[in-house]
Protein backbone atom coordinates (compact mmCIF):
# COMPACT_ATOMS: atom_id res chain seq x y z
CA UNK A 1 0.00 0.00 0.00
CA UNK A 2 1.74 2.93 -1.51
CA UNK A 3 1.56 6.41 -0.08
CA UNK A 4 -0.60 8.30 3.26
CA UNK A 5 -4.60 7.24 2.80
CA UNK A 6 -7.28 9.67 2.26
CA UNK A 7 -9.72 9.33 5.07
CA UNK A 8 -13.32 10.83 5.63
CA UNK A 9 -14.84 11.41 8.92
CA UNK A 10 -18.41 11.48 8.47
CA UNK A 11 -20.74 13.94 10.36
CA UNK A 12 -23.94 14.84 10.91
CA UNK A 13 -26.08 17.50 9.19
CA UNK A 14 -24.54 20.72 11.33
CA UNK A 15 -21.83 19.15 13.05
CA UNK A 16 -19.01 19.26 10.03
CA UNK A 17 -17.29 22.29 11.84
CA UNK A 18 -17.21 20.32 15.52
CA UNK A 19 -15.60 17.13 13.59
CA UNK A 20 -13.02 19.17 11.71
CA UNK A 21 -12.23 20.76 15.18
CA UNK A 22 -11.87 17.60 17.22
CA UNK A 23 -9.65 16.46 13.98
CA UNK A 24 -7.48 19.27 14.03
CA UNK A 25 -7.04 19.16 17.89
CA UNK A 26 -5.87 15.49 17.47
CA UNK A 27 -3.39 16.69 15.11
CA UNK A 28 -4.95 16.30 11.66
CA UNK A 29 -4.15 20.00 10.05
CA UNK A 30 -5.08 19.45 6.78
CA UNK A 31 -8.80 18.83 6.88
CA UNK A 32 -11.40 19.65 4.65
CA UNK A 33 -15.06 20.30 4.94
CA UNK A 34 -18.07 19.21 3.20
CA UNK A 35 -21.52 18.57 3.75
CA UNK A 36 -22.04 15.45 5.69
CA UNK A 37 -18.15 14.83 6.16
CA UNK A 38 -14.15 15.95 6.51
CA UNK A 39 -11.56 15.16 4.52
CA UNK A 40 -8.33 14.58 5.80
CA UNK A 41 -5.11 12.30 5.55
CA UNK A 42 -3.38 9.59 7.55
CA UNK A 43 -1.75 6.43 8.17
CA UNK A 44 -2.73 3.22 9.22
CA UNK A 45 -1.98 4.17 12.81
CA UNK A 46 -4.64 6.99 12.49
CA UNK A 47 -7.44 4.32 11.56
CA UNK A 48 -7.54 3.53 15.18
CA UNK A 49 -6.79 6.74 16.93
CA UNK A 50 -9.42 8.61 15.22
CA UNK A 51 -11.93 5.57 15.95
CA UNK A 52 -11.30 5.56 19.42
CA UNK A 53 -11.14 9.35 19.87
CA UNK A 54 -14.07 10.74 17.52
CA UNK A 55 -16.37 11.96 19.78
CA UNK A 56 -19.10 13.64 17.44
CA UNK A 57 -18.45 11.69 13.97
CA UNK A 58 -20.17 8.63 12.84
CA UNK A 59 -17.95 7.18 10.94
CA UNK A 60 -14.16 6.61 9.93
CA UNK A 61 -13.96 5.98 6.20
CA UNK A 62 -11.40 5.39 3.53
CA UNK A 63 -11.69 7.33 0.13
CA UNK A 64 -10.86 4.53 -2.30
CA UNK A 65 -11.58 6.86 -4.88
CA UNK A 66 -13.71 9.55 -6.93
CA UNK A 67 -14.62 9.90 -10.73
CA UNK A 68 -17.49 10.24 -13.08
CA UNK A 69 -19.63 7.64 -13.68
CA UNK A 70 -22.43 8.74 -16.50
CA UNK A 71 -23.27 5.10 -17.53
CA UNK A 72 -23.02 1.79 -16.00
CA UNK A 73 -19.16 0.67 -17.98
CA UNK A 74 -17.87 4.11 -16.52
CA UNK A 75 -18.81 3.01 -12.99
CA UNK A 76 -17.48 -0.55 -13.49
CA UNK A 77 -14.24 0.49 -14.63
CA UNK A 78 -13.82 3.26 -12.42
CA UNK A 79 -14.74 1.01 -9.56
CA UNK A 80 -12.46 -2.13 -10.93
CA UNK A 81 -8.86 0.68 -11.41
CA UNK A 82 -8.93 0.90 -7.66
CA UNK A 83 -6.93 -0.73 -5.42
CA UNK A 84 -9.51 -3.14 -3.59
CA UNK A 85 -6.75 -5.96 -3.36
CA UNK A 86 -4.75 -3.80 -1.27
CA UNK A 87 -7.27 -4.08 1.58
CA UNK A 88 -9.90 -6.87 1.09
CA UNK A 89 -8.15 -10.72 1.97
CA UNK A 90 -9.35 -13.31 0.11
CA UNK A 91 -11.61 -14.23 2.75
CA UNK A 92 -12.93 -10.75 3.00
CA UNK A 93 -16.67 -9.70 3.29
CA UNK A 94 -17.58 -7.23 0.81
CA UNK A 95 -21.42 -5.83 0.80
CA UNK A 96 -22.18 -3.27 -1.52
CA UNK A 97 -23.96 -0.45 0.07
CA UNK A 98 -25.33 2.56 -1.79
CA UNK A 99 -27.10 5.84 -2.20
CA UNK A 100 -27.77 8.12 -5.29
CA UNK A 101 -28.47 12.06 -6.06
CA UNK A 102 -29.00 14.25 -9.07
CA UNK A 103 -27.63 11.56 -10.91
CA UNK A 104 -27.81 9.60 -14.10
CA UNK A 105 -27.67 6.46 -12.29
CA UNK A 106 -30.26 6.83 -10.07
CA UNK A 107 -31.15 3.11 -9.37
CA UNK A 108 -29.14 1.90 -6.65
CA UNK A 109 -29.69 -1.59 -6.31
CA UNK A 110 -28.22 -1.75 -10.03
CA UNK A 111 -25.26 0.49 -9.13
CA UNK A 112 -24.51 -1.96 -6.03
CA UNK A 113 -24.33 -4.55 -8.67
CA UNK A 114 -21.58 -3.00 -10.40
CA UNK A 115 -19.55 -2.21 -7.62
CA UNK A 116 -19.88 -5.47 -6.44
CA UNK A 117 -19.11 -7.21 -9.99
CA UNK A 118 -16.14 -5.06 -10.66
CA UNK A 119 -14.64 -5.74 -7.47
CA UNK A 120 -15.09 -9.33 -7.74
CA UNK A 121 -13.04 -8.95 -11.41
CA UNK A 122 -10.35 -6.85 -9.52
CA UNK A 123 -10.05 -9.57 -7.00
CA UNK A 124 -10.64 -12.69 -9.14
CA UNK A 125 -7.21 -10.88 -10.62
CA UNK A 126 -5.49 -10.31 -7.38
CA UNK A 127 -6.05 -13.79 -5.91
CA UNK A 128 -6.29 -16.27 -8.81
CA UNK A 129 -9.36 -17.92 -8.14
CA UNK A 130 -13.06 -17.70 -9.42
CA UNK A 131 -14.87 -17.94 -5.70
CA UNK A 132 -15.01 -16.27 -2.82
CA UNK A 133 -16.53 -17.35 0.53
CA UNK A 134 -16.98 -14.30 1.83
CA UNK A 135 -16.21 -15.77 5.01
CA UNK A 136 -13.82 -13.47 6.96
CA UNK A 137 -13.18 -10.09 8.16
CA UNK A 138 -16.35 -7.75 7.00
CA UNK A 139 -15.37 -4.42 4.77
CA UNK A 140 -18.44 -2.44 4.37
CA UNK A 141 -18.21 -0.36 1.08
CA UNK A 142 -20.35 2.31 -0.01
CA UNK A 143 -20.92 3.94 -3.60
CA UNK A 144 -22.15 7.32 -3.39
CA UNK A 145 -23.39 9.13 -6.59
CA UNK A 146 -24.16 12.90 -6.34
CA UNK A 147 -23.97 14.64 -9.68
CA UNK A 148 -22.48 11.99 -11.84
CA UNK A 149 -19.93 11.50 -9.54
CA UNK A 150 -18.99 8.36 -7.63
CA UNK A 151 -17.29 8.43 -4.39
CA UNK A 152 -16.28 4.78 -3.05
CA UNK A 153 -15.43 4.04 0.45
CA UNK A 154 -14.61 1.58 3.10
CA UNK A 155 -15.71 1.62 6.31
CA UNK A 156 -13.54 1.33 8.90
CA UNK A 157 -15.68 1.68 11.96
CA UNK A 158 -18.80 -1.10 11.88
CA UNK A 159 -21.64 0.39 14.02
CA UNK A 160 -21.54 3.60 13.94
CA UNK A 161 -19.39 5.89 16.51
CA UNK A 162 -22.28 6.73 18.66
CA UNK A 163 -22.78 2.87 20.08
CA UNK A 164 -19.93 3.41 22.89
CA UNK A 165 -20.97 0.65 24.26
CA UNK A 166 -22.07 1.87 27.77
CA UNK A 167 -25.74 2.01 27.29
CA UNK A 168 -27.25 -1.58 27.20
CA UNK A 169 -30.40 0.12 27.59
CA UNK A 170 -32.29 3.67 26.51
CA UNK A 171 -35.39 5.51 27.10
CA UNK A 172 -37.82 5.64 24.59
CA UNK A 173 -35.88 8.83 22.72
CA UNK A 174 -32.39 8.36 24.07
CA UNK A 175 -30.10 11.34 22.37
CA UNK A 176 -27.28 10.24 20.93
CA UNK A 177 -24.04 9.90 22.26
CA UNK A 178 -22.15 11.95 19.37
CA UNK A 179 -24.66 14.84 19.13
CA UNK A 180 -24.32 14.84 23.18
CA UNK A 181 -20.87 15.38 23.00
CA UNK A 182 -21.11 17.71 20.16
CA UNK A 183 -23.77 20.08 22.78
CA UNK A 184 -21.18 19.77 25.52
CA UNK A 185 -18.26 20.70 22.58
CA UNK A 186 -19.97 23.49 21.71
CA UNK A 187 -20.61 25.12 25.04
CA UNK A 188 -16.89 25.20 26.20
CA UNK A 189 -18.12 23.53 29.27
CA UNK A 190 -14.86 21.80 28.65
CA UNK A 191 -12.49 24.39 29.08
CA UNK A 192 -13.42 24.16 32.91
CA UNK A 193 -15.30 21.09 33.50
CA UNK A 194 -14.87 21.43 37.27
CA UNK A 195 -17.90 23.88 37.18
CA UNK A 196 -20.89 22.31 38.01
CA UNK A 197 -22.91 21.09 35.34
CA UNK A 198 -26.79 19.66 35.47
CA UNK A 199 -29.32 18.18 33.35
CA UNK A 200 -32.47 18.63 34.10
CA UNK A 201 -34.40 15.86 32.00
CA UNK A 202 -31.35 13.27 31.81
CA UNK A 203 -33.23 10.26 30.13
CA UNK A 204 -31.04 7.63 30.30
CA UNK A 205 -28.30 9.56 31.42
CA UNK A 206 -26.26 10.42 28.15
CA UNK A 207 -25.39 14.29 28.41
CA UNK A 208 -23.83 13.65 31.98
CA UNK A 209 -21.82 10.32 30.62
CA UNK A 210 -20.76 12.49 28.11
CA UNK A 211 -19.60 15.46 29.92
CA UNK A 212 -17.51 13.03 32.47
CA UNK A 213 -15.81 11.49 29.94
CA UNK A 214 -15.13 14.60 28.19
CA UNK A 215 -14.37 15.94 31.85
CA UNK A 216 -11.22 12.98 32.15
CA UNK A 217 -10.76 12.61 28.61
CA UNK A 218 -11.69 9.06 28.31
CA UNK A 219 -11.63 8.00 24.65
CA UNK A 220 -15.00 7.35 23.64
CA UNK A 221 -14.13 3.87 21.87
CA UNK A 222 -12.10 2.70 24.36
CA UNK A 223 -14.82 -0.06 25.64
CA UNK A 224 -16.06 -0.87 21.82
CA UNK A 225 -14.67 -2.51 19.06
CA UNK A 226 -14.83 -1.28 15.52
CA UNK A 227 -14.42 -3.40 11.88
CA UNK A 228 -10.54 -3.00 11.28
CA UNK A 229 -9.56 -4.64 14.43
CA UNK A 230 -9.87 -7.92 12.47
CA UNK A 231 -8.60 -6.47 9.27
CA UNK A 232 -5.02 -7.99 8.33
CA UNK A 233 -3.93 -4.44 6.67
CA UNK A 234 -3.83 -2.80 9.87
CA UNK A 235 -1.49 -5.15 12.49
CA UNK A 236 -2.73 -5.78 15.88
CA UNK A 237 0.18 -4.14 17.15
CA UNK A 238 -1.28 -0.51 16.04
CA UNK A 239 -4.37 -0.96 17.67
CA UNK A 240 -2.55 -1.53 20.98
CA UNK A 241 -0.61 1.43 20.60
CA UNK A 242 -3.65 3.36 20.15
CA UNK A 243 -5.63 1.73 22.95
CA UNK A 244 -2.59 1.91 25.04
CA UNK A 245 -2.32 6.31 24.57
CA UNK A 246 -5.51 6.77 24.66
CA UNK A 247 -5.52 5.00 28.35
CA UNK A 248 -2.19 6.81 29.23
CA UNK A 249 -4.54 10.28 28.67
CA UNK A 250 -6.88 9.85 30.84
CA UNK A 251 -7.48 12.49 33.54
CA UNK A 252 -9.08 10.84 36.49
CA UNK A 253 -7.90 13.22 38.68
CA UNK A 254 -10.26 16.47 37.78
CA UNK A 255 -13.04 16.51 40.52
CA UNK A 256 -16.29 16.72 38.74
CA UNK A 257 -19.52 17.91 39.82
CA UNK A 258 -21.88 16.17 37.64
CA UNK A 259 -25.86 15.43 38.03
CA UNK A 260 -28.77 14.11 36.05
CA UNK A 261 -32.37 14.09 37.29
CA UNK A 262 -35.44 13.33 35.51
CA UNK A 263 -39.27 12.79 36.53
CA UNK A 264 -39.50 9.07 35.36
CA UNK A 265 -38.00 6.64 37.77
CA UNK A 266 -37.18 3.75 35.16
CA UNK A 267 -35.20 6.54 32.99
CA UNK A 268 -32.99 7.05 36.14
CA UNK A 269 -32.57 3.36 36.61
CA UNK A 270 -31.13 3.26 33.36
CA UNK A 271 -28.73 5.96 33.87
CA UNK A 272 -27.69 4.80 36.65
CA UNK A 273 -26.58 1.47 34.98
CA UNK A 274 -24.72 3.12 31.60
CA UNK A 275 -22.53 5.32 33.98
CA UNK A 276 -21.50 2.02 35.68
CA UNK A 277 -20.68 0.44 32.66
CA UNK A 278 -18.93 3.48 31.48
CA UNK A 279 -16.94 3.30 34.98
CA UNK A 280 -18.22 6.18 36.36
CA UNK A 281 -20.77 5.25 38.73
CA UNK A 282 -19.37 6.83 41.60
CA UNK A 283 -18.76 10.39 39.54
CA UNK A 284 -22.35 11.31 38.44
CA UNK A 285 -24.81 11.92 40.83
CA UNK A 286 -28.36 11.18 39.80
CA UNK A 287 -32.08 12.40 41.37
CA UNK A 288 -35.62 11.16 40.52
CA UNK A 289 -37.31 14.47 40.74
CA UNK A 290 -39.49 16.70 38.59
CA UNK A 291 -37.77 19.55 36.86
CA UNK A 292 -40.11 22.38 39.30
CA UNK A 293 -38.00 21.09 42.41
CA UNK A 294 -34.62 21.51 40.38
CA UNK A 295 -32.03 23.13 42.61
CA UNK A 296 -28.39 23.25 41.66
CA UNK A 297 -25.58 23.51 43.45
CA UNK A 298 -22.36 26.03 42.70
CA UNK A 299 -21.74 28.56 40.99
CA UNK A 300 -20.99 29.09 37.00
CA UNK A 301 -22.25 26.13 36.34
CA UNK A 302 -23.61 24.87 32.97
CA UNK A 303 -27.22 23.36 32.67
CA UNK A 304 -27.92 21.36 29.66
CA UNK A 305 -30.51 19.51 28.15
CA UNK A 306 -32.78 18.20 25.88
CA UNK A 307 -36.18 18.21 27.33
CA UNK A 308 -39.24 15.81 25.68
CA UNK A 309 -40.45 17.30 22.20
CA UNK A 310 -44.16 16.49 22.99
CA UNK A 311 -44.65 14.62 19.03
CA UNK A 312 -47.78 12.84 20.33
CA UNK A 313 -51.18 14.97 20.96
CA UNK A 314 -52.04 16.04 24.55
CA UNK A 315 -48.14 16.23 25.42
CA UNK A 316 -47.37 19.48 24.04
CA UNK A 317 -49.09 21.24 27.09
CA UNK A 318 -46.70 19.28 29.56
CA UNK A 319 -43.59 20.26 27.56
CA UNK A 320 -44.65 23.99 27.36
CA UNK A 321 -45.23 23.75 30.98
CA UNK A 322 -41.58 22.32 31.82
CA UNK A 323 -40.15 24.64 29.75
CA UNK A 324 -41.58 27.56 31.73
CA UNK A 325 -40.56 25.38 34.83
CA UNK A 326 -36.70 25.69 33.66
CA UNK A 327 -36.83 29.21 32.86
CA UNK A 328 -38.08 29.71 36.65
CA UNK A 329 -35.29 27.76 38.08
CA UNK A 330 -32.64 29.28 35.83
CA UNK A 331 -34.09 32.95 36.82
CA UNK A 332 -33.00 32.12 40.33
CA UNK A 333 -29.48 31.04 38.67
CA UNK A 334 -27.83 34.69 37.93
CA UNK A 335 -24.47 32.80 37.21
CA UNK A 336 -24.85 29.80 35.60
CA UNK A 337 -25.51 29.31 31.56
CA UNK A 338 -28.21 26.99 30.12
CA UNK A 339 -27.99 25.36 26.67
CA UNK A 340 -30.77 23.16 25.34
CA UNK A 341 -31.67 21.06 21.78
CA UNK A 342 -35.45 21.34 21.34
CA UNK A 343 -37.70 21.75 17.99
CA UNK A 344 -40.32 23.10 19.90
CA UNK A 345 -40.83 26.50 18.02
CA UNK A 346 -42.07 28.51 21.24
CA UNK A 347 -39.48 27.56 23.61
CA UNK A 348 -37.63 31.02 24.08
CA UNK A 349 -41.56 32.39 24.90
CA UNK A 350 -42.27 29.53 26.98
CA UNK A 351 -38.66 29.90 28.84
CA UNK A 352 -39.50 33.62 28.95
CA UNK A 353 -35.67 34.39 27.98
CA UNK A 354 -34.45 34.91 24.30
CA UNK A 355 -31.35 32.90 23.44
CA UNK A 356 -27.93 34.70 23.04
CA UNK A 357 -27.26 32.13 20.19
CA UNK A 358 -28.84 29.50 17.96
CA UNK A 359 -27.77 26.93 15.58
CA UNK A 360 -28.93 24.81 13.99
CA UNK A 361 -28.95 20.92 14.48
CA UNK A 362 -30.42 17.75 13.49
CA UNK A 363 -31.39 15.24 16.14
CA UNK A 364 -31.73 12.31 14.16
CA UNK A 365 -34.12 13.56 11.14
CA UNK A 366 -35.82 16.02 13.62
CA UNK A 367 -34.70 19.70 13.11
CA UNK A 368 -33.96 21.83 16.14
CA UNK A 369 -32.57 24.58 17.52
CA UNK A 370 -29.80 24.41 20.08
CA UNK A 371 -30.08 27.43 22.47
CA UNK A 372 -27.18 28.78 24.05
CA UNK A 373 -28.10 31.30 26.96
CA UNK A 374 -24.45 32.44 28.11
CA UNK A 375 -23.98 33.65 31.45
CA UNK A 376 -21.42 35.12 33.58
CA UNK A 377 -17.65 33.62 32.91
CA UNK A 378 -15.80 32.43 36.45
CA UNK A 379 -13.59 35.01 37.68
CA UNK A 380 -9.84 34.24 36.70
CA UNK A 381 -7.62 33.15 40.42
Amino acid sequence: MAGPLQLIATAPMGLEAVVARELKELGYEDTVVENGRVHFTGDLIDICRCNLWLRTSDRVLIKMGEFTAVTFDELFEGTKALPWQDFIPVDGEFPVEGRSHKSQLSSVPACQGIVKKAIVDKLQQAYHTEWFEETGPRYVIEVILLNDKALLTLDTTGPALHKRGYRKHATEAPLKETMAAAMILLSRWNQNPARPFYDPCCGSGTLPIEAAMIAWNIAPGLRRTFNSERWPVVPEELWQQARDEAIDAVRDDVPLNITGSDIDPEAIEIAKAAAKSAGLANEIKFACLPAVRVQPEGDYGVMMTNPPYGERIGEEKEVRKLIAQLGRVMAGLPTWSFFALTPTKQFEHDFQRKADKRRKLFNGRIECQYLQYLGPLPPRH
